[in-house]
């Protein structure tokens, strides 16, 4: 248990009385900014490949993916029950029957335990919310909703295809139904000063989110962004750079807020920068190693609810 952030591992340690693991599926599923419902090729950085290990192999179905998952983690990580995570794209962009349908059948497996489905602010109308409610009243249920960041400006550079304001009118909506949500966030956009990142963390320490997930920018192959990189001129950030700015991240942020990731792809045939040379959990004790250096932790600098809903206010009005 780490003493200094609230970790998802420890989140699952207090909730389930057994080892409880995430299999990521890859339901099929398209976005809006890739179909050209509201832009074209996606989002910049974005290669599902990279980091969704069955968006890798030819198409199976949800319940083939779900079975290789547990005999995985069963296996290397001696694992008991498991959360069905629809991670690949927009997991609510669909019919609602489709989309019932596919939890459903998730959810046919006695040892999963829970769903995540991660999703886009602009991929949650109120029809969808209900569905999601109602599952959430069958099993143990996260609602994950990707921002990036709060700045319109870098939101436009990525051809995210969203705006901050749709953000938190999901938000909102998402929340008045009880239902757990978790907030990705990506530091170190071209553009996007310390400040800026802070910013970002402020206004999600405002906004009664449950979990968050943080990771820096990197470039993948087959991407835009590989594109722009090649192109030099693009400065990523430094894995001590990286370290300096999570910790200062994460101490903006309530200490009840599960963050269930900390670092973005640091190998793979599809990383082509920045490769820190560094492992997973290397990074992790660099952070917790950070944290103690500064007498910290998640948290401590948290604003109150107050000074986040003033600083969402001025940043949706364009006040300086």
């Amino acid at each position: 248990m780490s003493k200094y952030y609230f970790s998802y591992r420890d989140y699952l340690k207090q909730l389930f009385p057994f080892r409880v693991y995430k299999i990521g599926l890859d339901a099929g599923f398209t976005c809006p900014n890739r179909d050209g419902s509201v832009a074209y090729g996606g989002c910049v950085y974005c290669e599902n490949r990279s980091f969704s290990p069955n968006s890798k192999d030819a198409k199976r179905s949800v319940s083939e993916q779900i079975v290789s998952g547990m005999e995985f983690y069963r296996r290397h990580f001696k694992a008991e029950k498991f959360i069905a995570y629809f991670q690949a794209y927009t997991n609510t962009y669909g019919p609602i029957s489709l989309l019932d349908n596919l939890y459903k059948e998730a959810l046919t497996f006695p040892d999963v335990v829970g769903l995540s489905i991660g999703t886009r602010p602009d991929c949650l109308p109120d029809e969808i919310i209900d569905l999601l409610s109602c599952y959430s009243k069958k099993t143990h249920l996260w609602v994950e909703i990707g921002l990036q960041s709060m700045h319109e400006d870098t939101l436009k550079w990525m051809n995210r295809g969203h705006s901050f304001d749709q953000f938190v009118d999901a938000i909102t909506r998402v929340k008045l139904k009880g239902l757990r949500v978790c907030v990705h966030v990506i530091l170190g956009f071209p553009g996007e000063t310390h400040e800026m990142m802070m910013q970002t963390a402020d206004i999600l320490a405002g906004l009664n989110i449950d979990g968050l997930k943080i990771h820096h920018l990197y470039v993948a192959e087959n991407t835009m962004l590989e594109k722009m990189y090649e192109k030099g001129g693009m400065n990523l950030l430094s894995l001590d750079e990286y370290i300096h700015t999570v910790c200062d991240f994460l101490e903006r942020i309530p200490p009840n807020v599960a963050i269930q990731r900390l670092t973005g792809e640091l190998t793979g045939d599809y990383l082509i920068a920045p490769k820190w040379g560094a492992s997973k959990m290397v990074i992790l004790t660099t952070i917790e190693n950070e944290f103690a250096r500064r007498n910290s932790f998640q948290g401590k600098n948290c604003k109150s609810e107050k000074d986040a809903d003033l600083l969402a206010f001025t940043a949706r009005e364009g006040v300086s």
